[in-house]
């Protein structure tokens, strides 16, 4: 991850806590974050990171996954336990889709593998503490979301629009998940096709595009005239409209 790096205009002194239990991580993170204006602490092991938690109240926290006795999914699921729903990004090497999805549907905000970019780590941060509502759970623990008409059962996966019932493959309805679960973020093919395929599956970024047609023609929408998914030219793909969960 590289040193440098622009002040975070979204960081009004939020406070990250990074919790690691690799010295030389918390090192490298810690100076750049603060250089990003973010407010810093750091944290070993999972048991200080639970009474930092409670000490300094964090914004967000960058929470190590495999770490001794307490490991970043058990402190995770401890906080919401308390329904402490203070923002979580899991830093992991473990890339396993089940793994990740199971990492999710516990209460993680998102995650990221290590080795990472120092500008997709900022990108992550920016967005999870743009759609965190405080005292409030994350989108991806929610079994409905929302926006507007548009309604998406994230345990049968399926999918409502003006109050009827869309077909769509699995793919497009994965896909339409993962985007409606982060609202305004711009995410590449790249990632998506890490995300909702797997990087195991043999096909091209083409696949994204071809469901993004699909989803588009069965929500109404287009390319040049988009309702729900905005095309980035150069960048990817990004869901406009504000999601909430939906009771």
């Amino acid at each position: 991850m590289g040193q440098t790096g622009p002040v975070d205009d979204m960081a009004d002194s939020k406070k990250i806590l990074v919790v690691d239990d690799e010295p030389g991580i918390r090192e490298l993170l810690a100076p750049f974050l603060e250089r990003a204006g973010y407010q810093v602490e750091t944290a070993g092991d999972g048991a200080a990171a639970l009474e930092k938690i409670h000490s300094f109240q964090p914004d967000l926290v960058l929470l190590d996954v495999l770490m001794p006795q307490v490991n970043g999914r058990e402190v995770l699921r401890q906080l919401r336990e308390m329904e402490d729903w203070t923002p979580v990004i899991l830093l992991t090497q473990v890339g396993e889709a089940p793994e990740r999805a199971l990492a999710l549907e516990e209460g993680a905000d998102d995650y990221l593998n290590k080795p990472f970019d120092s500008n997709e780590l900022m990108a992550r941060i920016r967005a999870v503490l743009r759609r965190a509502h405080h005292g409030r759970p994350p989108l991806t623990t929610a079994r409905y979301v929302r926006c507007g008409t548009l309604v998406l059962d994230r345990t049968s996966h399926r999918v409502w629009h003006e109050e009827q019932e869309i077909p769509l493959t699995r793919k497009a309805t994965l896909l339409l998940e993962y985007l409606m679960t982060h609202p305004l973020e711009v995410v590449s093919r790249s990632r998506l096709l890490d995300e909702v395929w797997g990087w195991d599956y043999a096909i091209g970024e083409r696949a994204v595009d071809t469901r993004i047609s699909e989803l588009r023609g069965a929500l109404g929408s287009s390319a040049s005239d988009p309702v729900f998914i905005e095309t980035i030219p150069g960048e990817g793909y990004r869901f406009i409209g504000e999601v909430e969960s939906d009771p």
